[in-house]
């Protein structure tokens, strides 16, 4: 599942990419680089806008790039963040690659600090959803997307950070290639402006506000006491892969006045649980229940969820469910944390199934 970067102009057949080469590369108030010229805006964050980026040495880049940009006084946040893709730069199949950064400046005089990153010609995961609306995502999608991000995780996790805003639009598609794929995209995380190491994270959980993210992926332990430590973004996992297979949000609140304060509500009250349908499959209920675990000492790791029979195997070919004693296959794996009673897995598994 290697990702190979496609430098050939014949080979970026993408509409999307094509379309906004030849749009307006006009309002162009940031500056080009010096090897690459800033086209159309592609979105717009807390940190910073992101751009187009097409590259006029295909030899030094590929041909499209995605490129963050803000004025250098304020862009300490984008700074760090490429300091951490560079710590994680070992992991490109599953986190967006880092190109390198540069200075350009703006049509005002003012200096501007450009990260280029990897383009994502698929969108975010959030468009994707948007995109099959109501009825989700088919599950065997799903399920590749979920091993992608857990791979991912996996990786972070174990370089000692924490991600700390995991959520859909913070997960972007990119094309992949090779035989026997089953998805037209693999899943990359992004956006790490808000991620910290796991010990400063620790350190500064009673600063105000302690806690960092979006509410509606936080979880209660982050909600309640400030801890944001690897097993929160096992929540914030959960969370995504609920509303990739429902097409719907993991809390059903109202966007409205007191919004995030109705999420946060639901959070602080230990024996409220996003509600899992009862029709998803068999492995998919246990992997969300594994995941949106309020138990923080009971809630897996991505290590081990990466053998869960929900994402375990999909480079087989034979794709078919099996029925699989996980009890038994948790029991005798090695843990980070506190396993539980083989005896009361199976109800844990579907505690809170509707």
């Amino acid at each position: 599942m290697k990702l190979k970067i496609k430098r050939k102009r014949e080979n970026l057949d993408d509409q999307e990419v094509q379309e906004n080469v030849n749009e307006k590369v006009i309002k162009n108030n940031y500056g080009d680089g010096v090897a690459w010229r800033r086209g159309a805006r592609l979105g717009e964050g807390s940190f910073g806008s992101v751009y187009l980026a097409i590259s006029n040495k295909i030899s030094c880049f590929p041909l499209a790039m995605a490129v963050k940009s803000a004025e250098l006084s304020v862009s300490e946040s984008i700074q760090e963040e490429k300091e951490i893709l560079s710590n994680l730069s070992g992991c490109p199949n599953n986190i967006i690659q880092c190109f390198g950064d540069e200075i350009t400046v703006a049509d005002d005089g003012s200096m501007v600090y450009n990260l280029l990153l990897e383009y994502a010609s698929g969108g975010s995961l959030a468009d994707r959803i948007n995109k099959f609306g109501p009825k989700g995502l088919p599950e065997s999608e799903v399920r590749c997307f979920t091993r992608s991000i857990l791979e991912g995780l996996n990786y972070i996790h174990e370089s000692d950070y924490v991600h700390r805003d995991l959520k859909p639009e913070n997960i972007l598609l990119v094309h992949k290639s090779g035989p026997g794929i089953t998805a037209e995209f693999t899943a990359k995380l992004c956006d790490f402006g808000l991620s910290k190491r796991v010990k400063k994270c620790r350190k500064n959980e009673l600063e105000e506000p302690y806690w960092r993210g979006t509410p509606m992926f936080l979880s209660p332990e982050a909600a309640m006491d400030g801890l944001q430590d690897t097993r929160s973004d096992i929540w914030s996992l959960g969370c995504i892969v609920l509303e990739m297979l429902t097409g719907k949000a993991a809390w059903n609140v109202r966007e409205g006045p007191n919004y995030e304060a109705k999420i946060l509500k639901k959070l602080q009250r230990r024996n409220q649980l996003p509600k899992i349908p009862g029709y998803l499959s068999h492995n998919a209920k246990g992997f969300l229940n594994c995941c949106l675990e309020r138990n923080v000492s009971h809630r897996l790791s991505a290590k081990t969820l990466l053998t869960h029979p929900f994402v375990d195997g999909l480079n087989n070919d034979d794709e078919e469910e099996e029925e699989i004693d996980y009890a038994n296959q948790i029991q005798e794996q090695s843990y980070q944390y506190p396993q539980i009673p083989s005896q009361n897995w199976p109800r844990y598994q579907y505690l809170h199934v509707i």
